[in-house]
């Protein structure tokens, strides 16, 4: 078999012959992104051939002199025989800072009793012990103490349970905190489930709330007694290496082992963040004895490695929506095996538990007031309604404005731009960098600032083109058509020239123009105009640094009084923890998704109208956003500096 070895480092593995450069690094342990799923599409795979012979199945993103010093993409690349391979440093993918102080941001969402509200609860027993008077066997002679102390009948127990049972109450003295789970969204009158048995007095109890996102997961870790949440944990979800969108990873999902691969990673982020926040706590993971999990469809899917290839195939119709109650050790959690996990309901391929759980969590089920609700990701996802009824849609924006899909675009970390401001005049930018640092490139926010920027200042027209004749140096051409320099090399942290292409605004118009469409077409479906929306709602992290402005005057959001607007963060992980606390909380959700209507728009023949529309700025019908209007009107024409 052919021998690769990788450098730096020096890692050699032996693999056969036409095994892809990627396969054989995965082999070695070297870790090499792969934002696209191993499409050949992004070109961050890039590794550099030093010698051997290999076969390039795409160079897509590779220009000629980048094949000619010898890199290649190691998703498309195979060997026919030994070859050393140099690896270029990769992008670091950096955990989103979180501090414990964020816990205390999180306020109880309505008045909680554990007693009335909470389906896992503590019941302090102390158990007769077994005599040769007194034969009953230990599952008995447990339900018996609860029967008589607290009331409880039909206590049962799975075979998990029931195999550390007898040395738990043994080494307790028959002395313990008994955990139940009282009830189940699929079976609300009981009968209770013993989960396990802590020794002596347990005074606290713990769950935890999961947002699988896309991009991050973000965990809450609650006192089930109290309602509070202790301690918060963020990270990127581990997938981002195996393809920065969905339809990415479903695609990789279907690569030989990449299903199993993918449950790993996202598990293994979520373990992590687990640990850490236990930790910080002084607390055990198995002491956690419950878990309340939300997240788009296709991570659900993945999560619980179900195939998820039938998402992305017409119909569009998932292998599950309401998925049944489980046990944690079923997905591999590291918190107490027996623990209850309960995987909140979505309503469709493309409009999963996130979404239900942010309807929920920002009270848009029970609202009475025309509201539309979008939660800006990989996917715009949209409801609209007043919680009588409401009707869904998802559309498929990309993940542009999470810096995939662009040139020089990246997750919102140090060092990326997060603001632009372009000068009317002299066309020169004064940016804004997160953690004050060179910049290293454009995160979404940045992005939607860049691009309004340069079409209020002319530096580009309705249709995204360069003004070539605008007189300043940061206007020029490039290897795809024409481009705004928005950090020069000397400015930048790896000495390159930050610029914004053609090919990049053409990415953000379709992703934009996508979303836009999903509000006007959900809006005709039911014989309404986006201007009788009374509140709009913007769910999601990327939506807490949205410039309103900005949005609307690249037509983004539509053009309404910025009072209408609210931003709410992750209205999905805050539903999860509605549902862990309560009862009444999980059953509206569930109540949710059974309301919501979906609406497909890949079969509804006015989507492609309504995206051709908006793949303008602000939009082919400048009418619909007199605000714009109003400052193109009042623009004054671009200069070139006289300096």
């Amino acid at each position: 078999m052919p021998q690769i070895i990788f450098n730096p480092g020096g890692s050699t593995v032996n693999v056969p012959a036409g095994s892809l450069i990627q396969e054989a690094a995965r082999k070695a342990g070297i870790e090499i992104g792969m934002p696209c799923g191993g499409q050949g599409r992004c070109g961050r795979c890039a590794v550099i051939v030093e010698s051997g012979p290999v076969r390039r199945r795409s160079t897509i993103r590779l220009s000629a002199a980048d094949v000619q010093a010898g890199y290649a993409l190691s998703c498309q690349t195979v060997m026919d025989g030994d070859v050393i391979v140099t690896v270029p440093p990769q992008d670091k993918i950096e955990r989103r800072l979180t501090s414990d102080k964020s816990a205390a941001k999180v306020t109880l969402p309505f008045a909680y009793n554990s007693e009335r509200d909470q389906s896992v609860r503590a019941f302090y027993v102390r158990v007769d012990p077994p005599s040769y008077a007194d034969n009953t066997d230990d599952l008995g002679r447990l339900s018996r103490a609860l029967a008589t102390q607290h009331g409880i009948q039909n206590v049962y127990a799975t075979l998990g349970t029931l195999q550390q049972l007898s040395e738990a109450l043994r080494a307790s003295d028959w002395d313990v905190t008994a955990i139940l789970e009282m009830d189940t969204w699929l079976s609300p009158s009981g009968p209770p489930r013993l989960i396990t048995v802590f020794p002596g007095y347990t005074e606290t109890t713990w769950g935890v709330a999961i947002d699988i996102g896309t991009t991050s997961n973000v965990v809450y870790l609650v006192n089930l007694e109290s309602g509070e949440v202790v301690d918060t944990a963020a990270d990127y979800n581990g997938q981002v290496t195996r393809g920065e969108d969905v339809i990415s990873r479903i695609i990789y999902a279907g690569k030989n082992g990449g299903l199993q691969e993918l449950q790993t990673l996202v598990v293994g982020t979520l373990n992590r963040l687990i640990e850490r926040m236990c930790r910080r706590q002084h607390i055990e993971p198995t002491e956690i004895t419950k878990v309340i999990v939300a997240g788009n469809t296709t991570m659900m899917h993945l999560f619980l490695a179900l195939p998820p290839e039938v998402i992305r195939k017409s119909p569009f119709v998932p292998t599950i929506n309401h998925i049944p109650p489980m046990l944690a050790h079923d997905a591999g959690l590291a918190v107490h095996p027996e623990a209850s996990l309960d995987c909140l309901p979505g309503v469709a391929s493309y409009v999963g538990a996130d979404i239900t759980a942010g309807v929920v969590s920002s009270g848009l089920d029970r609202t009475g007031v025309l509201t539309m609700f979008i939660d800006i990701g990989t996917n715009g996802e949209i409801v609209l309604g007043d919680g009588s009824w409401m009707i869904s849609c998802a559309c498929s924006a990309g993940p542009a404005f999470e810096g995939a899909g662009v040139q020089f675009g990246m997750r919102a970390t140090a060092g990326a731009i997060e603001e632009v401001w372009i000068d009317q005049r002299t066309l020169e930018p004064t940016i804004r960098v997160i953690g004050n640092e060179k910049p290293r490139g454009i995160c979404g926010s940045g992005l939607i600032s860049l691009l309004s920027e340069m079409f209020i200042t002319g530096v580009v027209d309705k249709g995204g083109n360069f003004n070539m004749m605008s007189g300043s140096e940061r206007v020029r051409p490039g290897e795809h058509g024409g481009e705004y320099v928005v950090a020069w090399g000397r400015e930048s942290a790896d000495g390159r020239d930050i610029v914004i292409a053609k090919v990049d605004v053409d990415n953000l118009l379709r992703a934009k123009a996508a979303i836009y469409a999903g509000f006007s077409v959900l809006a005709h479906s039911v014989g309404l105009r986006l201007e009788d929306v009374q509140e709009f709602i913007v769910a999601g992290a990327f939506g807490q640094y949205l410039n309103i402005e900005k949005a609307i005057q690249i037509g983004l959001l539509p053009d309404m009084p910025w009072e209408r607007f609210k931003f709410l963060g992750n209205t999905s992980v805050l539903g999860a923890y509605m549902a862990l606390l309560s009862r009444r909380a999980r059953a509206e959700i569930a109540e949710a998704a059974r309301k919501l209507t979906y609406l497909e728009l890949s079969a509804d023949n006015s989507f492609y109208d309504q995206f051709t529309s908006a793949l303008f700025l602000p939009h082919t019908d400048i009418t619909k956003f007199p605000s714009v209007q109003e400052a193109l009107a009042v623009k004054e024409p671009a200069q070139a500096d006289p300096t």
